[in-house]
C-alpha cells in the first residue's frame, strides 16, 4: 500500500465553505492524516464493481420477491407488503448506498464484503471532508474518486421529475442523540435543496403519521402541523419493523395512498440483509467480485460468520478452516440468524492496520473512502481519505 501523509487539517477550508456544523466531536477526530493513494486504474475498478454489483444486488432482488425468500433473508412479515409496492413502483428511487470492498490496491482483487442500502454513514467524511483535505493541504481536489454530492443533488432531480404529481417538500430525519446520524442528514438535506426541494428537519419522534394524510412535523414558531410529501429517514427498515411495528403498517398505508414518498424505499432491506449474499453466490457461483456465502460454515475453508442485521461489526465471527473462531466481537444482534462468508484479507499498511473500501453509488459508483482498524472493523474504526495519483 502507498500511503501519504497530510500534516494539514481541514477545518478552514470546511468553515470557508459553510460546513462548520461538521466541526463537531463525531467527525474529525477520527479521520487519520494518513490517505490511500491509489491509480487511476483502481480507482477505475472501484468505480466498475460498484456499478457490476448494483445490477448483481437487482437481480438477486427480484429473485427473493419472484420466490417468495423473504423469511430466509429475515426480512419482517409487516414490511413484505411495502418492499413489493415500492419494488414494483420505481417512483420510489434508490438514492443511494454505500459497497464495503475488500481489496482493490497493488493488484488484489475486489472483493464484496457487503451492501449498506439503507441507511449508510460516512458521507460527509467522503462527499466533503476528504475533498476539503486535499485542498487545506495546497493539492489538486479533483485528484478523487468522489463526486458523491454531485450525484445525490442528480438523483434527489430524478426523484423529483418521477413523483412530479407530488410537492418537493422533504423532511429529513434522524434519531435523536446521534451526532454521526446529524451531520449525515444534513448533507443529505444540502443536496436536496440544491435540487429544488424545500427541505425542513427533525427527529423521528417529533415526526406525525396518518395513514390517510402522510407525514407531518408541527411547527414551532406558529404551531401549525406542516405536511411533507418525501422524507428521508436515517432509521433502519428492520427497526421501525420491529419495534414499532404500527408505523410499519401505517408507512404501508401511507405509500399506497401515495401520501408519501419514503427514502431509501422498503426494498433497501432486501439488499440489506446478509442473507442476500447467499443468494448472490447461488446466482453467481464464482463471479470475481462475490465470496462464497452460504448458511453453513463453510468446509475447509476461512470464514466470517455474520448475523443478518449486524452494524458496525457487531456479533462477527471469524473462523479457521476447521471451523475454529479465532476472533470475534460481541454485540446485541446474537439472537439473529448467520450467514458465513468466505474470509478475504484486507490490504494492510506498514502500522498494521486493515483497509476496507466503501464504494458510494447513487444511480453509478460515485465516491470513495476507506475504514482503517483491526481484523473486525467496528465502531472504533477510521476514516481515511484517498487521493489518485
Amino acid at each position: 500500500m502507498k500511503i501519504k501523509t497530510l500534516p494539514t487539517a481541514p477545518e478552514a477550508q470546511l468553515r470557508q465553505i459553510g460546513w462548520d456544523w461538521m466541526l463537531g466531536s463525531d467527525t474529525l477526530p477520527y479521520l487519520t492524516h494518513e490517505l490511500v493513494s491509489i491509480n487511476q486504474t483502481e480507482a477505475q475498478a472501484y468505480y466498475d464493481a460498484a456499478n457490476d454489483l448494483y445490477e448483481l444486488f437487482v437481480e438477486a432482488g427480484q429473485a427473493v420477491i419472484d420466490q417468495e425468500r423473504f423469511a430466509e433473508l429475515g426480512i419482517p412479515e409487516n414490511l413484505i407488503e411495502l418492499i413489493k409496492l415500492s419494488w414494483n413502483d420505481d417512483r420510489h428511487l434508490h438514492l443511494y448506498g454505500r459497497f464495503d470492498l475488500a481489496g482493490g490496491i497493488d493488484g488484489k482483487p475486489i472483493k464484496l464484503i457487503e451492501f449498506n442500502a439503507d441507511t449508510a454513514t460516512c458521507i460527509p467524511e467522503t462527499g466533503i471532508v476528504q475533498w476539503a483535505h486535499l485542498k487545506a493541504n495546497g493539492l489538486d481536489e479533483a485528484a478523487q474518486f468522489n463526486t458523491l454530492y454531485e450525484s445525490l443533488v442528480e438523483n434527489f432531480e430524478i426523484l423529483r421529475n418521477l413523483n412530479s404529481d407530488l410537492t418537493p417538500t422533504l423532511l429529513v430525519s434522524a434519531m435523536r442523540d446521534t451526532p454521526e446520524d446529524d451531520a449525515n442528514v444534513q448533507v443529505i438535506g444540502e443536496a436536496a435543496k440544491e435540487a429544488g426541494f424545500d427541505v425542513e428537519y427533525a427527529y423521528v419522534d417529533e415526526v406525525e403519521f396518518s395513514p390517510s394524510e402522510g407525514l407531518f412535523r408541527q411547527n414551532s414558531q406558529n404551531g401549525t402541523f406542516e405536511r411533507f410529501d418525501f422524507w428521508f429517514k436515517l432509521v433502519p427498515w428492520e427497526y421501525i419493523a420491529w419495534e414499532e411495528p404500527d408505523l410499519a403498517d401505517i408507512l404501508t398505508q401511507v405509500v399506497k395512498n401515495r401520501k408519501t414518498v419514503i427514502i431509501n424505499p422498503a426494498y433497501t432491506l432486501l439488499f440489506q440483509s446478509k442473507a442476500i449474499l447467499k443468494v448472490l453466490w447461488e446466482l453467481n457461483p464464482n463471479h470475481p467480485l462475490l465470496l462464497q456465502t452460504q448458511a453453513q460454515p463453510l468446509a475447509g475453508k476461512a470464514s466470517v460468520r455474520k448475523v443478518l442485521f449486524g452494524r458496525e461489526g457487531a456479533n462477527v465471527e471469524m473462523l479457521d478452516p476447521q471451523g475454529k473462531a479465532t476472533d470475534q466481537a460481541e454485540g446485541e444482534y446474537g439472537e439473529q440468524d448467520s450467514i458465513y462468508q468466505e474470509y478475504v484479507e484486507f490490504p494492510v499498511d506498514p502500522q498494521g492496520n486493515r483497509y476496507q473500501a466503501g464504494v458510494f453509488f447513487a444511480g453509478e459508483g460515485c465516491g470513495l473512502g476507506f475504514r482503517r482498524g483491526g481484523k473486525i472493523l467496528d465502531n472504533s474504526a477510521q476514516f481515511s481519505g484517498h487521493l489518485v495519483e
